[in-house]
């Protein structure tokens, strides 16, 4: 029996001399405790050494896939062709079938096999004579560091570690700036506090108070090259009437220092943001064109890497960076939220608030698909991403003009807005309800009141007659007909009874207007004749 050994150096074929030995698996390894009982059971018989690493890399990976390199098929040819009755152990069983089926050899794998292997292993040294223990073991270091970079397809370009460090720089840079701006304002404030309010931009405002120093030297200083003639022509009227307190020159010069620190880490932040902005367009093309540079570098320093991120659905890349909302939401069973980082992409920016979260959605659906294809793509263009963009903003477009279309019908037709029309009613103002004093008459008035009451008795009486019994509508007829003018104020208060039920024109409306009047003519004489008597 043959035996095929694989190593970092090259292929070993071992001859074995008692195949005795293997039927006895589990005592196996006690014959290779030694050199000497190892070479009593194994031994050399051929070893086709690497020419270099390349070669190496190439033979392991035929190996890894399964397939046969050139090397091993030449020692195949040379060595095992000439014993092809024989039999060869094969460590990988794939291997060993490929073997068999195109160099028609026989080949053995099981668990005596396995464990030959690992004796060998052991005793590789002394049994491959000719191979110097720190050549096999740099040749070892070697072929592992090119068999990683292999299986991970390495690229220098391709480092994502480069873009989490950035952003999460740019981040800090950001945060320093603003304390150091706005420690410079407060410690400036003091001497010149008019400065702030005419000069809004923060870094043209160190560069400003570091040219400046003193405000008594601002009429002899040019601030041409940093501020505009209007704005130069106010900070020099607002230094001859400040009201900022005096300062030494130390203090003057500590301030300058400052801003020195704000203006160099304001042009660091830049030279970073550039950057940042080569390396996210040579990692992720299409995740850039999709939701910029800074959005999709957070999305990679979120999730710790590209590969990690493209292992995410989409529906995580919408909500990544609200975790705290959404496991918050989830407790109190409320609405969980729509969108994470991806809040700040151009493309949800520029949308109506309506549908931000149906944009964020279709972002995410397509970023998720651009991330996979950075990450595992060959391809380092960006036409993908370019190509889903377009998609989105046609689709924004429509879910925008949405409103102005029609709900029911095809659904494609704009929806037709009539002409306006201006259409008024006009209506005439009637005076009769300015003034509650009676134009005419009350004798007059008491005598329309009357004909006014006459013909309408009986239909009010007949309203009542539904209700009350036959014998009643007969006394009542009677008591109509023999009613006299002493009852007249009677018919009046069964006139204001019936008034809700059935409402009476403009004349009959009035009455209760006369009877106010005359009660109140009734007391104004009452009130005289107590006057008189008094």
């Amino acid at each position: 029996m043959l035996v095929l050994f694989e190593t970092a150096a090259g292929y070993a074929i071992f001859k074995v001399l008692d195949e005795s030995k293997l039927q006895e698996v589990d005592s196996l390894y006690k014959e290779f405790e030694t050199p000497e009982k190892a070479n009593q059971i194994v031994k050399l018989k051929h070893f086709e050494k690497f020419q270099d690493t390349t070669e190496a890399l190439a033979a392991a990976t035929a190996l890894t896939e399964g397939k046969i390199g050139k090397s091993l098929k030449k020692v195949l040819k040379k060595v095992v062709a000439k014993d092809a009755h024989e039999q060869l152990a094969i460590s990988d069983a794939k291997l060993g079938g490929v073997i068999k089926e195109k160099m028609d050899l026989s080949c053995v794998h099981n668990a005596a096999v396995f464990e030959l292997m690992r004796c060998i292993r052991s005793q590789m040294e002394s049994l491959i004579t000719g191979l110097p223990p720190k050549e096999i073991s740099a040749m070892s270091l070697g072929l592992a560091h090119s068999l990683s970079r292999y299986k991970l397809k390495f690229s220098p370009d391709k480092v994502d570690t480069m873009i989490v460090q950035a952003i999460s720089l740019l981040d800090d840079l950001d945060k320093e700036l603003n304390n150091y701006i706005m420690r410079c304002r407060e410690w400036y404030g003091w001497h010149f506090p008019e400065l702030g309010k005419v000069v809004t931009d923060n870094l043209v405002y160190c560069k400003s108070v570091r040219k400046i120093g003193d405000r008594t030297n601002v009429a002899g200083s040019d601030l041409s090259d940093i501020l505009p003639e209007e704005i130069e022509a106010e900070v020099k009227l607002a230094a001859e009437i400040s009201m900022g307190t005096e300062v030494s020159e130390q203090d003057i010069g500590n301030i300058r220092h400052l801003c020195d620190q704000v203006i160099d880490i304001s042009d660091y932040r830049t030279q970073l943001y550039d950057y940042l902005k080569n390396r996210m367009t040579a990692i992720a093309p299409n995740l850039t064109v999709m939701v910029g540079e800074l959005v999709g570098a957070r999305l990679i320093s979120h999730a710790g890497s590209l590969l990690n991120l493209a292992k995410h659905p989409a529906s995580t890349v919408q909500i990544l960076g609200a975790e705290k909302a959404l496991f918050r939401a989830l407790k109190t069973r409320k609405d969980t939220p729509k969108y994470g980082l991806i809040y700040h992409a151009s493309l949800v920016g520029q949308t109506s608030a309506k549908n931000k979260g149906k944009i964020s959605r279709m972002l995410a659906a397509k970023a998720a698909l651009a991330i996979r294809y950075d990450a595992l793509g060959e391809d380092t263009n960006a036409e993908m991403g370019v190509e889903n963009r377009a998609k989105l903003e046609v689709r924004l477009r429509q879910l925008e003009e949405k409103g102005i279309r029609r709900i029911s019908g095809t659904g494609k037709a704009m929806a037709q807005a009539d002409k306006y029309q201006h259409k008024s009613e006009v209506r005439m103002y009637d005076p009769s309800g300015d003034s509650t004093i009676p134009s005419t008459s009350k004798k007059r008035k008491f005598e329309e009141v009357e004909e006014a009451e006459e013909p309408e008795t009986p239909v009010a009486k007949s309203k009542k007659a539904k209700k009350q019994p036959v014998k009643e509508e007969e006394e009542e007829a009677a008591a109509v007909e023999e009613e006299t003018p002493k009852k007249k104020k009677k018919k009046k208060k069964d006139k204001k009874e019936e008034e809700p039920e059935e409402p009476e024109e403009a004349e009959v409306e009035e009455v209760p207007v006369t009877e106010s009047s005359k009660k109140k003519k009734k007391k104004k004489k009452i009130k005289e004749e107590e006057d008189d008597d008094e």
